[in-house]
């Protein structure tokens, strides 16, 4: 899987995690700080289990958002865009301790690459059939408020109503304890989460195609913002 991705985004390589894992990266040219948009694309280890809103539609959208981007027209001063898609983000079988063990690739890209990034957006469960992003407690409330902003733009307020969901630790934490600022984009509720159920009767397409409009849009516009 991780042969085919790497070259479907721009400048895909690999870039290896210890323990014998490997992150796919791909970049687009621009100004420094970077913006980052992250999935990860391991899946939980569990006979038969596919992973369908538990990376595969994340990945599909920063495979989607990626090809976006790559052919919007340059402009003078645009702000440089990666991509990641992390390996490791789940914790190995009879894990003790999720932060401990789990979320390996964003710990060390972020442990590598964290003064060349303005702002992190990690898309998780993002395709469920009844989604409702809030905000996690952890993302940072400046750049989450952009991104309602962007489903105002968008035309898809109504997948990001107001409110927040109790402190996830996800592929956005390593990032957000090196100081940048970072969201993730998840619907906790999944009631598949870990199960075999986690299969593609469970992705929406349509509300894949939204989350995968407004993040792009938000992207769009971060990439001509000046920070103060």
């Amino acid at each position: 899987m991780a042969a085919r991705l790497v070259k479907l985004l721009p400048g895909g390589h690999f870039e290896a995690v210890a323990g014998g894992l490997r992150n796919i990266v791909g970049q687009l040219p621009g100004r420094l700080p970077a913006i980052l948009l992250v999935a990860h694309y391991d899946t939980t280890p569990v006979p038969g289990y596919v992973g369908a809103n538990n990376s595969a539609a994340g990945v599909g959208a920063v495979v989607a958002i990626a090809k976006a981007l790559r052919n919007d027209p340059k402009r003078a001063g645009q702000v440089a865009v990666r991509f990641l898609l992390t390996d490791g983000e789940e914790a190995p079988a009879g894990f003790s301790d999720f932060y401990a063990e789990g979320v390996r690739g964003s710990k060390a890209y972020a442990a590598a690459h964290a003064r060349e990034l303005r702002e992190v957006i990690v898309l998780d469960f993002i395709a469920l059939h009844d989604l409702r992003l809030v905000r996690d407690r952890t993302s940072d409330e400046q750049l989450w408020s952009r991104l309602r902003g962007a489903a105002v733009r968008a035309k898809t307020s109504a997948l990001f109503p107001a409110g927040e969901q109790g402190a996830v630790i996800d592929d956005h934490t390593p990032f957000l304890e090196a100081g940048i600022p970072a969201i993730d984009l998840i619907d906790f509720r999944y009631r598949c989460w870990q199960k075999l159920c986690d299969d593609l009767s469970q992705v929406s397409q349509a509300n894949l195609q939204k989350v995968g409009s407004t993040v792009l849009e938000l992207i769009r516009s971060d990439r001509l913002r000046r920070i103060r």
